[in-house]
């Protein structure tokens, strides 16, 4: 079709009309799945933030983040199951009937829809290349300074808490803010570390907590204390007293390669462009794979659509449902294949889009019941051409 007469056919009632109730069914699928997506983020969020000690002030703009990232899937989801639903209610009424008389398939149901499918497939494209990994990387930032803060605040009064996943556990009788930010002092210490097998209790009567400003790891600075080495009755106890102590807390090396390490999730799309590695090709292709899955599914949809008035009730869309679930799994089981180098980036993650779309054609096929007569045309070919070589 040429495109004068592309755009000729989108002014057609026709057009309009189911170009209407798609994008109503749209809106209404969109805050539906929105609404049960946004709310469980919403009690995810609140739940992490008690568990995490996350100011309340930074709530809202992890929430709006969250959002940011899920919408082109949920938009996807929602465009698909709408086109479903109007084509399916065609159907149902029998309009479609009269249109198909009319000379009007499934081809031309295709290219009514095209307009709202290709804006979609811009916005979606904009979310997934830019919007989403801003979201992302504005995430980070929000969670590392949230740690951070933390981070120098942790010793808490008359409480025993555990360190370095139980091999410290540290009690102050009392706590106070020091002199300098991330400072605090302490005093009637007790200190239970586990090293090298080896039980250490150390007691100090007081204790200033300090972060190195090299290395930026963080000590804890004893005073006029005593270190015992081993339980009463054992062997080898040792006793030690000190005037001052210093131990660590965390590891600021550790800390530092955490901080350092590369966030693929939320960097920029051309850096993308411009990186062998795999993490990046697997990232740009997920992003790029997720408008492309808009357009893919556009056709499925109204072929999912299409059913008898005496057809079951939303049987399309459970199919939908099916398959776009499949479909979704399918591409981050591939970008997971391609991170881990299993398959070559050439490869990557369009084996899926290939698979999705031969197994379109052949659905088209059965759906105008063409399947059969490609068949006995290639078995007659393959045959004739056996029986040739025979003779």
């Amino acid at each position: 079709m040429k495109f004068p007469s592309f755009l000729k056919s989108q002014n057609t009632i026709i057009a309009k009309y189911l170009m209407r109730n798609v994008l109503v069914m749209l809106s209404a699928v969109f805050i539906i799945i929105g609404l049960v997506v946004f709310g469980n983020q919403l009690v995810l969020v609140i739940n992490q933030s008690l568990k995490e000690g996350i100011p309340v002030s930074d709530l809202l703009p992890l929430i709006s983040f969250k959002m940011i990232r899920d919408v082109p899937l949920i938009l996807s989801l929602s465009l698909f199951l709408a086109i479903i639903l109007s084509v399916s209610r065609l159907y149902k009424d029998s309009e479609a009937i009269v249109m198909n008389s009319l000379g009007l398939g499934d081809k031309q149901f295709m290219l009514f829809i095209q307009p709202i499918v290709i804006a979609i497939f811009i916005f979606i494209l904009f979310l997934t290349t830019y919007a989403v990994p801003w979201s992302k990387h504005q995430r980070n930032m929000v969670m590392d300074r949230t740690e951070n803060a933390s981070e120098f605040s942790f010793i808490k009064e008359g409480e025993f808490q555990e360190f370095k996943d139980g091999d410290v556990v540290f009690y102050a009788s009392k706590v106070k803010a020091g002199r300098e930010l991330g400072q605090q002092e302490m005093e009637e210490i007790f200190i239970y570390t586990l090293s090298n097998d080896e039980s250490i209790i150390t007691l100090a009567k007081q204790a200033n907590k300090y972060t190195d400003g090299i290395t930026k790891s963080v000590y804890l600075r004893l005073k006029d204390g005593t270190r015992y080495h081993g339980f009463p009755g054992d062997t080898n106890k040792k006793i030690l007293n000190f005037d001052l102590y210093d131990l660590k807390i965390i590891d600021g090396d550790k800390e530092k390669t955490k901080d350092t390490v590369v966030k693929v999730e939320g960097q920029d799309t051309f850096d993308l462009f411009r990186s062998d590695g795999l993490k990046e090709v697997s990232e740009l292709q997920w992003r790029l794979s997720q408008p492309i899955s808009v357009l893919i599914l556009s056709i499925l949809g109204i072929l999912l659509g299409k059913s008898s008035p005496r057809g079951g009730k939303n049987l399309g869309v459970l199919f939908g449902v099916v398959v776009f679930i499949l479909y979704n799994n399918a591409l981050l089981v591939a970008k997971s294949n391609l991170e881990q180098g299993s398959v070559h980036p050439i490869v990557g993650l369009w084996w899926v889009h290939l698979l999705m779309v031969l197994i379109i054609f052949i659905f088209y096929l059965y759906r105008h019941r063409k399947f059969g007569y490609y068949l006995d045309k290639i078995a007659d070919r393959f045959f004739s051409k056996e029986g040739a070589n025979a003779k």
